[in-house]
């Protein structure tokens, strides 16, 4: 019998050997398509720099977990652009400012090691560097293993008896794999027949398409267990919203429901292959939910500190994109636990995982909320239509947008809107209707005049407000006159750094204090979310564009690339958004990158980033170069580079009010 093995890269853990990779193309080689040229136009030649030779490595750090399989990027600076420099024997190009980049084998192993070679004329100069590699290889197939750290779920699960819990596990292909539970039962496992996980930033970035073809990967195994408790001790009181997890004696339950479990040893996940076996214990603890499902109420903030969005983030599924934006307030029933996130219940047919630290359990016994929908009111102002929906308990809700079109739909409700009330003659919603979209969930639909400007929402007692933005009134000719942007130079903290240290937060600072002076020249009123080199959190920025009620928000960042990814072919332009009433502005400004920088036009993308999330007003993020490149580097340290960056920005936004100015005549 041989031991299983815990995969680990960190230092001074098992050193494990990797089944050799096929080595990748140089940098700028095996291209599919010429490639572009990575300097900006009109931005003067990069400085010559002839200092002594001092070899530093930006990426990766010590502390960076590289999720590359066996290409990747390595850069940093040498201190003399005449250098010449070896990364593990793989010559690196170095630039005139001594920057230097590569795009090499990585080494097979979990701890890296790179030795760097620098020569002048007159100098050598050495670095023997260390980097950690995340643990998402194939081990060797002629051994037998089992990755205990991709076991799901691991470690506290409350769930409810009846209810199946789907698992998995990556285990030497071809094997035989089961689960042994406490009591002797046996949860068979089996292949999930699919192709090898492809990493996110080549889905997003890569060029190549034969990145995109992967084996199947034969080393997942599925299965479900039938709810049971394991691995806690007889006579436990097993409460599923605590904070913090408790163990409380059956005779100190003071009503709580209790739970027996009389197992005590803990389920071993076994794998077999022909007479070669290996087990490691599951380390998992599965405490039962017997009862009514608690209730709780959600408050992002629960120390009070207020410096929170009053949202709490609800997702599909345990680390899945956002979905549902949840206000302070709301209450749903908890049907299960994992570790820090809850399951809620939300109707008959939708279910949201929150984080458990963002809700606060109500009384035992408190009824699962289902709310009646009354009659709506609308109140036109200068600036907006306030929609008043009297909804007799916070449930949750959901809005989704498009074109001129505004839906909200609410959870575990019904609705008697025998009447809905204009509220005199206004025009910017030119009717609205609902619908009992299923028994427990309640549609409210409003058709604009005009296209989304912007929209919120807010609880005022036991009332919804929805308030509709009217579009500000824009001379076509003038587009820019009396607009109200507020402009956000991204980071600090974190952001990128580029090859001979220059920091994201710095360019994009001096970026957007050009964006600001070109705004204003044309008559705008513009609003920087920081003006100085100091740290500003995401919600504060957030919280700044809407309480002062912008009609703009521009976020400006230069971009990065995650491992994997050759930066010589996918580097280039791009802009995000994330609600639809945004997409048209960042269009906009994507077509003026193309014009003004002339770099690769990697589009307009759809990006779940805080600052494209605001719906008061449409709301993007730039990336218009890549700071990790170093021309592009040098570039943004250039007052031409920061100016070039700064017009594409502001033609993109000129653009787009125009269109929309043009559209209101």
């Amino acid at each position: 019998m041989k031991p299983a093995f815990w995969w680990s890269s960190l230092a001074g853990t098992l050193a494990l050997a990797l089944v050799a990779a096929p080595v990748g193309a140089q940098a700028g080689g095996g291209s599919l398509e010429p490639i572009p040229s990575l300097a900006l136009p009109g931005v003067p030649a990069m400085p010559d720099v002839r200092g002594p030779l001092e070899l530093t490595v930006v990426y990766p750090k010590w502390r960076d977990l590289v999720d590359a399989p066996d290409t990747n990027f390595i850069f940093g600076s040498t201190g003399n652009g005449a250098a010449q420099l070896t990364v593990n024997g793989y010559p690196a190009r170095v630039w005139p400012n001594g920057a230097w980049f590569a795009w090499i084998p990585y080494p097979q192993d979990s701890l890296m090691e790179f030795h760097l070679v620098a020569r002048t004329e007159s100098e050598t100069a050495e670095l023997t560097y260390v980097a950690q590699r995340a643990s998402r290889y194939v081990p060797p197939t002629d051994a037998l293993w089992i990755d205990t750290t991709s076991i799901e779920p691991r470690r506290k699960v409350w769930w409810p008896a009846g209810e199946e819990l789907p698992i998995a596990v990556r285990a030497a292909p071809g094997s035989t794999v089961r689960i042994i539970l406490p009591d002797g039962s046996v949860v068979p496992m089996f292949v999930d027949s699919a192709p090898a996980e492809i990493p996110w930033g080549i889905r997003a970035f890569g060029r190549d398409p034969a990145k995109l073809r992967r084996p199947m990967d034969g080393t997942r195994y599925v299965g479900v267990l039938e709810a049971r408790a394991i691995g806690q001790p007889a006579g436990l009181v097993v409460d599923p919203i605590v904070r913090q997890i408790e163990v409380i004696p059956c005779p100190q339950a003071q009503g709580m429901r209790c739970q027996e479990a009389p197992e005590t040893e803990p389920a071993v996940i076994e794998v077999v292959r022909g007479s070669d076996t290996t087990r490691a214990a599951w380390p998992i603890q599965v405490m039962l939910l017997d009862g009514p499902a608690p209730v709780v109420e959600l408050d992002d903030d629960p120390t009070g500190e207020g410096n929170t969005d009053g949202i709490t983030i609800g997702r599909a599924a345990p680390g899945a994109t956002f979905h549902w934006f949840l206000p302070r307030g709301t209450r749903a029933a908890v049907t299960g636990r994992i570790n820090g996130t809850l399951r809620l219940q939300l109707s008959r047919n939708a279910t949201a995982w929150v984080p458990v630290d963002e809700a606060r359990a109500l009384p035992a016994g408190m009824p699962m909320p289902r709310a009646r929908v009354g009659f709506l009111t609308l109140t036109p102002s200068d600036d907006r239509v306030t929609v008043r929906i009297p909804v007799d308990r916070k449930v949750p809700f959901r809005i989704d947008e498009g074109g001129t079109t505004i839906r909200l739909r609410l959870y575990g409700a019904y609705g008697t809107p025998n009447w809905i009330r204009y509220g005199g003659t206004d025009d910017l919603v030119d009717w609205v209707d609902w619908s009992q979209d299923r028994t427990d969930e309640v549609v409210l639909s409003f058709e604009l005049s005009e296209p989304v400007w912007g929209y919120r929402t807010r609880w005022e007692g036991n009332d919804l407000l929805l308030e509709i933005r009217r579009p500000p009134p824009i001379d076509p000719d003038r587009p820019l006159r009396d607009r109200y942007i507020m402009i956000d130079p991204g980071h600090p903290p974190a952001g990128a750094k580029g090859p001979t240290g220059l920091r994201e937060a710095e360019a994009n600072l001096a970026v957007s204090m050009r964006i600001r002076t070109l705004l204003e020249r044309a008559g705008a009123r513009v609003v920087m979310s920081r003006v100085t080199d100091s740290a500003v959190g995401l919600w504060p920025r957030i919280r700044q564009a809407d309480s002062l009620d912008v009609e703009l928000l521009v976020s400006v960042h230069n971009n990065a690339l995650p491992d994997g990814v050759n930066p010589f072919l996918a580097h280039g332009s791009s802009v995000y958004y994330f609600h639809p009433q945004s997409v048209h502005l960042a269009r906009e400004i994507q077509r003026a990158f193309v014009r003004q920088l002339r770099l690769r036009n990697l589009g307009v993308s759809r990006g779940n980033l805080a600052l494209t999330r605001p719906t008061w007003m449409p709301a993007v993020l730039t990336e218009g170069l890549f700071i990790m490149m170093p021309e592009q580097e040098a570039a943004l340290r250039t007052e031409e580079g920061q100016q070039l960056y700064a017009l594409a920005v502001v033609e993109g936004i000129e653009a787009f009010l125009e269109g929309r100015g043009r559209a209101q005549r």
